[in-house]
């Protein structure tokens, strides 16, 4: 194990993630949001395929042990995919990245519960603290105890984000299990290829056709993806999904700055307290 170097790439990678994301609300509103899966997943491919050739590991790291474990990582991976590029088109970007903090919470329990990982008290009251949050953050969109109109798309789009949550951390649970047998650019390839395909599933759907800007959004949205799912397989193999998990909530940042500066999205001072609640 090497902790440390899991965590800087875990860092890359969630950056790399906002960003794409960031383009993903960018395209939204014309581009659906299997279409925009399908360009992520497939225009990864070749990222990963030039980094297998500079590395001198193609053969090597498209061999495959487990495959329905790929098969499963890749419908597992796509399905939160979905559900978080459909949630961008509902919430601000930094509301988005707030609520999916779930996603790390839940893979704390998850590891402990399905890989036996040693989660000790101490780390089960943060998560408990960062759930509390969670619940800071969504309350006015359920408006539970807030005063303001009940807004049904917004409603919609925190269910999306937090379904989408449940998906990822079972992803990220199911990526550190495969990493024990499997090679990370195996691991990364083949999610592609099956959540290239598994998108294009929803082409009778109402895919759109793009003009020259969206289509050079998509294009950056997968190759984009691409890097990003190299150094999170990668994070995952070098340090335990319990450890790696909370430096998810760095996402915050990058959100909110994207958000304010590209988007006109100020965060709500519930928000903010509520995504200080998880990451404290």
């Amino acid at each position: 194990m090497q902790p440390l170097r899991g965590i800087a790439l875990k860092l890359c990678a969630v950056m790399l993630f906002i960003i794409m994301l960031s383009l993903v609300k960018a395209v939204s509103a014309d581009v659906p949001a299997g279409q925009s899966v399908f360009f992520r997943s497939f225009f990864a491919i070749p990222v990963i395929v030039v980094w297998l050739l500079l590395r001198g590991e193609l053969s090597i790291g498209l061999r495959v042990r487990s495959r329905m474990g790929h098969f499963w990582r890749g419908v597992i991976g796509t399905i939160a995919m979905g559900l978080n590029f459909a949630a961008v088109g509902f919430l601000p970007l930094p509301e988005v990245t707030a609520i999916s903090f779930t996603a790390p919470l839940l893979t704390v329990l998850l590891a402990a519960l399905l890989l036996g990982e040693t989660v000790r008290m101490f780390r089960l009251c943060a998560v408990a603290l960062g759930l509390i949050g969670v619940l800071v953050v969504i309350e006015p969109r359920l408006t539970v105890f807030s005063s303001g109109p009940f807004e049904p798309r917004a409603a919609f789009g925190v269910g999306l984000v937090l379904l989408g949550a449940g998906f990822i951390a079972l992803a990220h649970v199911h990526i550190r299990k495969l990493t024990l047998s499997e090679h990370p650019a195996a691991i990364v390839f083949y999610f592609s290829l099956t959540s290239t395909s598994v998108a294009l599933c929803t082409l009778p759907f109402g895919w759109v056709l793009p003009n020259m800007m969206q289509t050079v959004l998509l294009v950056l949205i997968g190759l984009i993806g691409g890097v990003a799912q190299i150094f999170l397989t990668l994070s995952y193999r070098f340090a335990p999904a319990s450890v790696v998990a909370p430096f998810e909530y760095t996402a915050m940042l990058f959100s909110l700055m994207i958000g304010y500066v590209f988007f006109n999205e100020l965060p709500t001072l519930q928000m903010l307290i509520g995504a200080g609640i998880i990451i404290m």
